[in-house]
């Protein structure tokens, strides 16, 4: 079980800061605001719904079909071919899926990218989620119910520390992949299980 932003790929491509410049633009759009006031109700909207987008629906009446369309629009271009993780993906044994809070699309467009698509027999995005974000426990099970798996015999892959806590809570092996911000940070605990660095070079020590 993989997340997709800043896991898949390293963090260090800065990747999700287009998506972060994308978010206050939409704001800033739509509710006539100037950047730095976007910028903080962007941050606060993530901290009291876990993400932007949930805020944005409850709070502004948001489409979220609208925002996710726009904030994924984004250049793919610091995104190099990930040739190692295809290599360790390939030898290693199980499903692989990916679960995310952000569109299919995006999930899409990035694994073709790094081309390690072939090795995915499934994604559960946000809006197969409902709309309801991790660390939210609701589309943990929905997810396990839609992929068909025991949680007992799987791992999950994530950058954000709180997003293992409900993975953890249902028996699965966690694994947390820092991204060098604080918010990745919070929310660490027990439930973390193994610390990596380096996804491919941790994927081939297991697999």
């Amino acid at each position: 079980m993989f997340d997709l932003d800043n896991t898949l790929y390293p963090a260090s491509c800065r990747l999700f800061d287009q998506i972060e410049a994308r978010m206050r633009e939409f704001i800033r759009h739509h509710l006539a605001m100037d950047d730095g006031a976007a910028g903080a109700l962007k941050r606060e909207l993530f901290q009291r719904h876990g993400t932007t987008m949930k805020g944005l629906v409850e709070e502004h009446g948001v489409d979220p079909h609208q925002f996710l369309r726009f904030v994924h629009e984004i250049d793919l271009g610091p995104l190099d071919a990930a040739p190692r993780l295809d290599d360790v993906l390939a030898a290693l044994p199980g499903r692989k899926v990916i679960f995310t809070n952000g569109s299919r699309r995006h999930a899409e467009r990035v694994v073709a990218r790094l081309g390690i698509e072939r090795h995915f027999d499934g994604i559960f995005d946000i809006v197969a989620a409902n709309f309801v974000p991790k660390p939210e426990p609701v589309p943990y099970a929905d997810m396990i119910a839609a992929l068909d798996f025991d949680p007992r015999r799987a791992t999950m892959v994530e950058d954000m520390a709180r997003n293992l806590k409900p993975a953890a809570d249902l028996g699965m092996a966690t694994v947390w992949i820092p991204n060098g911000t604080d918010w990745g940070a919070q929310g660490g605990g027990d439930h973390v299980h193994h610390v990596a660095e380096d996804l491919a070079a941790f994927l081939a020590g297991h697999a």
